[in-house]
């Protein structure tokens, strides 16, 4: 029995069509995160932003007014970073943001870490 691509020679390019439709509709339901309208993560946990696999260059580039008085970490206000500037869920920045430290780096907009501090603060997370 022939297939319908067997008597359509327009069926296969119709079939891309609609599996490339259907995977876009997929990507653009899930919830996308605009650090700078957030910040959430950086204000989530005085314990959160510590350091622990920067090299002693990437820690001198951090300006010491943001560093822990321990020099474990980032310095926190309460659970803020005190690099974060802006007002969380709103308009956010960080003030040190091409120096910031690997843990900083790791955390991704939509990752378990940016879900769990974005619910902390209310904000969507999904």
């Amino acid at each position: 029995m022939p297939r319908d691509a067997d008597r359509n020679p327009a069926a296969p390019g119709l079939l891309a069509l609609v599996a490339a439709a259907s995977l876009s509709s997929q990507r653009d339901a899930a919830p996308l995160f605009d650090c700078q309208s957030c910040g959430a993560c950086c204000s989530y946990s005085a314990e959160w932003p510590r350091f622990s696999t920067e090299d002693d260059a990437q820690l001198d580039r951090i300006p010491e007014k943001y560093v822990a008085l321990d020099l474990s970490g980032m310095r926190c206000e309460g659970v803020r970073c005190s690099a974060l500037t802006g007002e969380v869920g709103k308009s956010t920045a960080c003030g040190i943001y091409e120096t910031r430290p690997d843990v900083c780096r790791a955390c991704m907009p939509g990752d378990e870490e940016c879900l769990m501090a974005r619910a902390a603060h209310g904000l969507a997370v999904g």
